[in-house]
């Protein structure tokens, strides 16, 4: 056969048919489109499905997931990821790409919470008094989801990708636990997701900067001296004093707090006295305080001891304050990247389009994806879970909490994609990340 006749065949394969591998040539604005067909695939939708529900039937609570951690390992183990296991007790980390820098990683939380699922459905928890009521079993699916699409597509990733699985994100730190074990070795950028019931799927929110806040707890005992109630005078009354303290607590807020930096001071727990007639000896009480800046958390901390001290000595009680509650540590604010929020916008818009992105006002609760801003970059997004069947949203740590999978596949590609082009990014030479700047709160 002739050379010509040779290169006439060569240039009708080329016009005429598909290339085998059609994904090396995907622009790097492709790729996110892209993901998002692939995650909408049956055999892949289906599967998150799948294995959303399965841990939704299981929860386990914080330090306790070890079904759920033996099935992220089984899949990774199918779809032929390495990874190292445990860290902080049922915690999972998987490893894509050439395992050379640059390290990205992407993280999901795997605890449920104490509470008695309402909702009546074929899937409904299995264990009794523990719920998935957050939304952290599709974190999970969503993050499997991400890694398989991830493995599909090794030849776009040129370095390394981290799958990060996180044990007791409701109150136990289990990121904090994951960093002092190691589980962001080498690792520079980090991004996490958590679902919404107020955004319906194919639309996600978010914002650079603060955008939810630090959170610690509180509990004092204020003590006094009991008695009859009918003659007080011979009683040191602490109801009355954990009265006072309540409302002076209030005007650290209302009073002392700058009107344009949100802080919050909730008590949430009163226990003293178990007779309509007796002054009892003393009182606990107990709740949260909340700002959106470190500085603004510790000076509440510091007030917060000061007031509960000081108007229990005005009305001739004692009073001991103690903020290491059991299993609940401070969380620092959770805040955005401003370099990384670049990234996510226009890679979240080449896939939703830009009316699919929205910009959300900071919230007052809190994630402990925030100790991973604490030492690396890091971006934290919503993805849209609104079950639009109801007539008003669910909300998160609600009995009655319910979701719509059909945001699994926007959540799985986006991830997928946010990593990739992270990496595209740095190998460009141009870093990501301007490590001269800093993030303001």
């Amino acid at each position: 056969m002739s050379c010509s006749k040779l290169l006439f065949l060569f240039f009708i394969h080329l016009f005429f048919c598909k290339p085998i591998f059609a994904e090396v040539f995907l622009s790097p604005d492709e790729i996110p489109k892209s993901f998002l067909n692939f995650a909408k695939k049956d055999e892949i939708f289906d599967w998150m499905v799948g294995i959303r529900r399965e841990i939704h039937e299981n929860p386990e609570l914080g330090y306790e997931e070890f079904e759920t951690s033996k099935l992220v390992r089984q899949e990774l183990d199918k779809m032929g990821i390495p990874y190292k296991y445990p860290f902080a007790i049922t915690g999972v980390v998987g490893y894509i790409g050439t395992g050379e820098p640059p390290f990205v990683a992407i993280r999901a939380d795997m605890d449920a919470l104490p509470l008695q699922e309402m909702v009546e459905w074929d899937h409904k928890s299995k264990n009794h008094g523990k719920m998935h009521a957050c939304g952290h079993d599709a974190h999970v699916a969503m993050l499997l989801g991400a890694a398989k699409i991830l493995q599909q597509h090794t030849h776009l990733i040129k370095g390394t990708v981290v799958l990060v699985f996180q044990p007791a994100e409701e109150g136990g730190g289990g990121a904090k636990k994951m960093i002092e074990e190691g589980a962001l070795e080498n690792v520079e950028a980090i991004f996490g997701i958590h679902s919404s019931t107020f955004l319906p799927p194919g639309e996600v929110s978010t914002r650079a900067g603060p955008l939810l806040a630090g959170s610690g707890f509180f509990e004092a005992v204020i003590s006094g001296r009991g008695g009859h109630a009918a003659i007080p005078q011979h009683s040191i009354d602490p109801i009355l004093a954990a009265s006072n303290v309540i409302i002076s607590l209030q005007h650290l807020v209302s009073r002392e707090a700058d009107p344009l930096d949100s802080q919050v001071v909730t008590v949430g727990k009163f226990q003293g006295g178990d007779a309509f007639n007796v002054i009892p000896d003393s009182v606990t009480i107990g709740g949260t305080f909340r700002a959106f800046s470190s500085e603004s958390l510790l000076h509440l901390k510091q007030r917060i001891e000061q007031v509960i001290l000081g108007q229990a000595a005005v009305l001739r009680c004692n009073a001991t304050v103690n903020f290491e509650a059991e299993n609940k540590i401070f969380f620092p604010p959770t805040v955005n990247n401003n370099d990384l929020h670049e990234l996510f916008t226009t890679v979240a818009g080449e896939m939703l389009g830009s009316a699919g992105v929205k910009e959300m006002q900071p919230l007052m609760g809190s994630e402990d994806f925030s100790f991973y801003q604490e030492i690396i970059p890091g971006y934290f997004f919503f993805v849209g879970m609104k079950d639009e069947t109801l007539e008003q949203p669910t909300f998160h740590h609600s009995p009655h909490f319910t979701i719509n999978e059909g945001g699994l596949a926007v959540g799985a590609a986006l991830h997928a994609s946010l990593v990739v082009r992270y990496i595209s990014d740095s190998r460009m030479g141009a870093p990501v990340i301007d490590h001269r700047r800093h993030d303001e709160l």
